[in-house]
């Protein structure tokens, strides 16, 4: 409905200021909805010991161009060091579908995500790697194995290896909880010593909100706890979409 417009504008204009750690930290699926436009916020916050807070958040716009192919464009934010919101970077996020929905016990996808620091000193960074996703009766569960790597850099660097995780119980259609995870482990063939790899896990949140004549706001969030030494203490994230 039009009348939603407003509010999703207000949400976009607002997220900047109140947003968080990692925008990109949401678990990525494997599915694709053919002809599906959304407009998306991603934002989060997160603190570790006596260091300032960081924030982030992303805005971005995405299209389900084909049914194995979803493409969408985000500007992502940062605050951090008490400093004010700033631009951070560009992103291009492209998911595909290897196989079809509920033909086989586990459904496959990849992603390639191409951002462009503020920063050009960075170089590119390139996200990349399988996404699974399996349910058993109202359950369902998702992995996600990344690769990441900084190209043309100033400063040399190594593929990093990140995963994700989510078990989530389809309660309601408006309304479902589960447990997210992420983590961070360094250099993907030689990880990093324990107390340095980042690893978060928390309980979860989702709905999905129809709205009519196809469009609806769909929603994310979790409360995440560092379980290792260099992750931080607690943070908060969250998702949203206006699909249409």
């Amino acid at each position: 409905m039009k009348r939603y417009a407003p509010l999703l504008a207000a949400g976009l204009l607002s997220a900047p200021l109140i947003a968080a750690a990692g925008p990109a930290d949401y678990i990525f699926t494997p599915t694709v909805e053919y002809g599906e436009r959304e407009i998306d916020i991603k934002a989060g916050t997160a603190k570790k010991g006596d260091d300032p807070r960081e924030s982030a958040a992303s805005i971005g716009f995405g299209w389900g161009v084909k049914e194995w192919w979803f493409t969408e464009a985000y500007l992502k934010y940062k605050k951090e060091n008490n400093e004010g919101t700033k631009y951070d970077a560009i992103e291009w996020e492209n998911k595909f579908q290897l196989t079809e929905t509920g033909k086989y016990p586990v459904d496959i996808g990849f992603l390639l995500e191409i951002e462009r620091p503020r920063n050009h000193a960075e170089g590119w960074e390139v996200k990349w790697g399988p996404l699974f996703q399996t349910e058993f009766g109202k359950i369902q569960l998702n992995a996600n194995l990344l690769f990441e790597r900084n190209y043309k850099a100033e400063e040399p660097n190594d593929t990093r290896f990140l995963y994700q995780w989510q078990a989530k119980y389809r309660w309601l259609p408006q309304f479902e909880f589960g447990l997210q995870g992420f983590g961070e482990t360094g250099k993907w063939n030689h990880w990093a010593p324990h107390d340095e790899q980042e690893h978060r896990v928390g309980p979860a949140v989702f709905g999905k909100i129809p709205l009519g004549n196809k469009q609806a706001f769909k929603y994310n969030a979790a409360w995440l706890v560092g379980v290792s030494k260099a992750a931080p203490d607690h943070g908060l994230r969250f998702q949203l979409e206006y699909e249409f």
